[in-house]
């Protein structure tokens, strides 16, 4: 892939760019380690600071652990590919571009096919049920959409999608896979990491044949504002960072 070029001056606007860059590449090495991403599909995109609508994206046809910060191509809403080398997949652009231009709080889009989120997608009713910790803060922040039969391949999918979602965070596309939005790359990756566990321990739980025991409804937390109020989204990505530092320094590259 031929790089962006990043600029060498030390405008306010370079310095945002390059740092949300750099997020997002690690987020894209990360989600390789873990398995997240469908071969040469699935797409994170973020918007990018200033009064133009941009955002940053994954070009069509590269494997999540190939991409550095340099490699993602700026779009605007309409599709067009305004900077970098790529292409913008279709089926990205239907989804993430009209998420965006619907929903001011999805400044991140992460579009991705995790195990057990995806396998519990596949599930007559499946849900993510009261029965473990995280739930308590998870569940008032999901919705399931269950009228999604094939690939978004058109606005009007895209729009149907960013209606579903509303003042969620997460939605669970049936037979699909997850898609998960928020303020800060940080915040949408560490809220897709911790529902990708959760579904991972329901799952195991559910494998065993003996009924989930759940938690008080009363327990609940009843929160859907910004993920990194609640957690520690920012230092969890930076841990990984930290490792991609020394094991896959290329990433911010």
């Amino acid at each position: 892939m031929t790089p962006v070029v990043k600029a060498l001056s030390s405008t306010k606007a370079e310095e945002a760019e390059w740092a949300l860059r750099c997020d997002m590449a690690a987020v894209f090495r990360i989600s390789a380690r873990l398995g997240w991403n469908e071969q040469i599909g699935n797409h994170n995109s973020a918007m990018l600071p200033g009064e133009t609508p941009l955002f940053l994206i994954n070009p069509r046809g590269y494997l999540f652990q190939e991409l550095r910060a340099s490699d993602l191509i700026v779009c605007d809403l309409e599709g067009r590919v305004l900077r970098g080398s790529g292409e913008l997949r279709k089926v990205a652009f239907h989804i993430h571009a009209r998420i965006h231009l619907a929903n001011p709080k999805a400044v991140v889009v992460m579009h991705v096919h995790p195990q057990y989120l995806t396998a519990l997608s596949m599930l007559e009713g499946g849900t993510l049920r009261l029965a473990h910790h995280n739930n308590l803060l998870l569940n008032d922040r999901i919705v399931y959409d269950t009228e999604g039969y094939e690939p978004v391949d058109d606005n009007e999918e895209g729009d149907r999608i960013a209606r579903m979602l509303g003042d969620k965070s997460i939605l669970l596309m049936g037979g699909h896979g997850a898609t998960v939005i928020g303020a800060t790359v940080a915040e949408a990756f560490d809220e897709l990491y911790c529902a990708e566990r959760t579904a991972m321990y329901q799952m195991t739980a559910m494998s065993t044949g003996l009924p989930l025991r759940e938690l008080p409804q009363k327990y609940r937390r009843n929160y859907t504002g910004p993920w990194g109020e609640k957690v520690d989204a920012r230092m969890h990505l930076d841990a990984w960072r930290r490792i991609l530092d020394r094991e896959e320094p290329d990433y911010a590259t």
